[in-house]
């Protein structure tokens, strides 16, 4: 079973497929490395294909203190697997919570991306949400203590953003939900009070991604509500930030449409590897009539 070690002594999971220019896809809260499997198979054909189970999740380790899991530690987990690999630049793909991760990572690590892209990614940012998803978070922690993680992934696994999966794909949906099952109810509880409680807002973190200099795509599902305005905030702040909005779509967009996901993804791709990602053409950049926070 191939095992890296982090910075701070934390066994990780990994799986590579394929050669290549290198791809680490990071994975959200209620998936682990297998969610990535639809991606694998086909980017593995060109590309080096790396995926990981984050802190918690196993047969990674789980650390036992939820004080050794936070937004910083997910951040810096992908450094050290790239570490680990002795691979200096890749291509960073996070969905959701995995999507926080590979941004934070864009705006510290841009050196280390041949680009960044976040799918998901924005839950809990709105100031409208903010307060109310860390305790919410607070909240599933305790649930998850109390019922167990199977009753648990039964309410939070069928979730708004969710259905569209199940609707599209149902052998795809109890596939994610059986997976979701098997998890640490310790990790899960630790990755909530750690990383999620925690992490700060987009909407603090404008300056930091008007830095960023990485090519950059963000993702998201049209039904995904929560994210929807955070993303808008993320297409103006990024310099290099392109938006591809997915119809008819929820939260796991890579499950829910793949052939769509994985063309977008290689179109990406291949722009950057040929140099022609640019920055946005400043021409083009007429003000929002809601201002770069998204408000009226």
């Amino acid at each position: 079973m191939p095992t890296l070690s982090t910075d701070d002594g934390v066994k990780l999971y990994y799986e590579e497929t394929g050669s290549g220019t290198p791809i680490v896809f990071v994975h959200e809260f209620g998936g682990d490395h297998r969610s990535w499997e639809p991606q694998v198979r086909y980017f593995s054909r060109r590309y080096r294909c790396i995926t990981f189970n984050a802190r918690g999740y196993p047969p990674s380790d789980v650390p036992e203190d939820w004080e050794r899991y936070s937004q910083a530690r997910a951040r810096d987990d992908i450094r050290c697997v790239l570490d680990a690999l002795q691979i200096q630049r890749a291509h960073v793909v996070g969905l959701s919570m995995g999507g926080f991760a590979t941004l934070h990572f864009g705006i510290t690590y841009g050196y280390r991306a041949l680009s960044i892209t976040a799918a998901g990614a924005g839950y809990g940012s709105h100031p409208a949400q903010y307060r109310d998803f860390q305790a919410q978070s607070k909240k599933n922690a305790e649930l998850i203590n109390r019922e167990g993680i199977a009753h648990f992934v039964e309410t939070y696994g069928r979730g708004a953003q969710r259905v569209q999966l199940e609707i599209k794909d149902p052998r795809g949906f109890e596939e994610y939900l059986r997976q979701f099952k098997e998890h640490s109810a310790l990790g899960a509880i630790n990755t909530l009070l750690g990383v999620q409680c925690r992490r700060p807002s987009f909407y603090d973190l404008t300056a930091e991604m008007a830095r960023m200099d990485v090519p950059t795509l963000i993702m998201s599902g049209d039904e995904e509500e929560p994210c929807l305005d955070t993303n808008l905030l993320m297409k103006r702040t990024i310099p290099g930030a392109a938006l591809a909005v997915l119809p008819r779509s929820g939260h796991a967009i890579n499950l829910e449409e793949p052939e769509l996901f994985n063309r977008l993804l290689d179109d990406f791709f291949h722009q950057v590897e040929a140099g022609r990602y640019t920055p946005r053409d400043l021409r083009s950049t007429v003000p929002s009539i809601y201002g770069a926070s998204g408000k009226p």
